[in-house]
């Protein structure tokens, strides 16, 4: 027995149900849930098989607590986003959110693309609290950003912060999920040359005339 499953079999049923959550993630984290079983899972953790239903109802709910656990990890690695409302300049922190978000995108995608034909474990993880920004999600904490610089002045009085924040986050989708579809490996994926400085010019600048 490993001195890991072995303190969490002393801890009790929630230490051993957070055992098997890390388990289950760390399958995801190396291959993606594609094909992964009940089995898979078990041995991971080094438990029979029989003892993941002890404190699930099905492998959906595993699967979901463990993408839940799998998205967190991997915005933590990418360590805190320096960006405060009035420092440095909107563009260069939009840059940053923007530079964020993608490789947020790709490294959590590829765990998702297996799920496409899982809709049952995509709705439990919709139900559980979303995991990135705190809770809050990407695109809220970035019209959060964005309205506290317009209360600075610091874009236009007008400006639909909510439509901007959405066309950006929207922007990280549409870059990384289609590669992902198409099969490329997370290895495979390439942002292309300007699409950040682009983007966010754009946006900062509109498109009608002026």
């Amino acid at each position: 027995m490993s001195p890991r499953r072995a303190a969490a079999l002393r801890g009790g049923d929630r230490d051993l149900r957070e055992h098997l959550i890390a388990a289950a993630e760390r399958l995801i984290a190396r291959r993606g849930t594609a094909g992964l079983t009940v089995r898979d899972i078990a041995r991971e953790a080094q438990v029979a098989d029989g003892v993941l239903y002890n404190h699930f109802g099905d492998k959906e709910e595993l699967l979901a607590q463990a993408l839940h656990a799998h998205v967190r990890s991997a915005e933590r690695a990418l360590g805190e986003l320096a960006v405060r409302p009035g420092g440095d300049t909107v563009e260069r922190n939009l840059r940053a959110y923007l530079d964020r978000g993608l490789a947020l995108h790709a490294a959590i995608l590829p765990a998702f693309a297996g799920l496409l034909a899982r809709p049952d474990t995509l709705a439990r993880l919709a139900a559980l609290p979303n995991p990135m920004a705190a809770g809050r999600g990407l695109r809220s904490e970035l019209a959060d950003y964005l309205r506290a610089e317009r209360d600075l002045g610091r874009l236009a009085p007008d400006a639909d912060v909510d439509v901007a924040a959405t066309m950006l986050i929207g922007a990280c989708h549409e870059l990384i999920l289609p590669r992902l579809l198409r099969g490329e490996s997370a290895a495979e994926l390439r942002i292309p040359p300007g699409f950040v400085d682009g983007l966010v010019a754009t946006v900062l600048a509109g498109i009608g005339p002026h």
